[in-house]
C-alpha cells in the first residue's frame, strides 16, 4: 500500500510539474476560466486528453520493456537526459520569466471553444513528448506500478485544468506577473532536474 501511494504521490509530482510552465494550452484554459465561457467542456478536454496520452505512454513503454528488459536502461539514460534538458530550460525561465497574457475577445462559441482546445492539446508536438514518452518512460522504471504513477500524473493533470480554470478570476492577476511564474519555474527545474539525475544514476 506504501509503495503503491508513493508511486502515485510521484505520478503526481511529476505530472504536476510538466503542465505548470506558460504554454498555449494553459493560457487556453485561463482565458476560458476568466471569461467563464465553456469551462467546463475545456476542462474536460484537457484532462481527458492528458488521461489518455498518458496511457498510451504508460502501455506502450510498459510493453517494451516487458520484451526487452534491456531496454529500460535505454528508456532511463533518454528520459534522463531529457529530464535534465527540460529542468535546464526551467531554469533558464527562473532568470527570463514572462507574462502570461489573456486578451479579450468576442465570445465565441462552444464549438469553437472545443475544436480550438482540441488543437491546441492534439497538435502541439511537445505533448506527445512530455506524456507519451517522458511519463511513459518515467512510468516504466515503476515496474508493476507504472500504472498507479500513470493514475497520479493524470490525477494532477484534472487537479491542475480544473485549479487553473476555475480558480481563474481569483488567479489571473498573480498569473499574469512574471515573478509568480519564476517561481512555478524553479519548482519545474528543481523537480525535472533531480528526477533526471535519479533516473541516469539508476540506469
Amino acid at each position: 500500500m506504501t509503495n503503491a501511494l508513493t508511486a502515485a504521490a510521484a505520478g503526481f509530482g511529476t505530472g504536476l510539474s510538466l503542465i505548470v510552465a506558460i504554454g498555449a494550452q494553459n493560457a487556453f484554459v485561463l482565458r476560458q476560466g476568466i471569461r467563464r465561457e465553456s469551462l467546463l467542456a475545456v476542462v474536460g478536454i484537457c484532462a481527458l486528453s492528458d488521461a489518455a496520452l498518458i496511457a498510451l505512454g504508460v502501455a506502450g513503454v510498459g510493453a517494451v520493456v516487458v520484451a526487452w528488459p534491456s531496454a529500460l536502461t535505454v528508456v532511463a539514460l533518454v528520459g534522463g537526459v531529457f529530464l535534465l534538458a527540460y529542468g535546464c530550460l526551467a531554469a533558464r525561465r527562473v532568470f527570463r520569466p514572462s507574462a502570461l497574457r489573456v486578451q479579450a475577445g468576442s465570445a465565441g462559441s462552444r464549438r469553437r471553444a472545443v475544436l480550438t482546445c482540441l488543437a491546441i492539446t492534439w497538435l502541439n508536438p511537445h505533448v506527445y513528448l512530455d506524456t507519451v514518452f517522458l511519463l511513459g518512460s518515467v512510468a516504466a522504471d515503476r515496474g508493476p506500478l507504472r500504472w498507479t504513477f500513470g493514475l497520479g500524473a493524470a490525477l494532477a493533470s484534472l487537479c491542475w485544468f480544473a485549479a487553473l480554470g476555475f480558480g481563474a478570476r481569483a488567479l489571473s492577476r498573480f498569473l499574469a506577473r512574471p515573478s509568480a511564474w519564476r517561481v512555478l519555474d524553479g519548482l519545474v527545474a528543481a523537480t525535472m532536474i533531480a528526477l533526471g539525475a535519479t533516473l541516469i544514476a539508476g540506469a
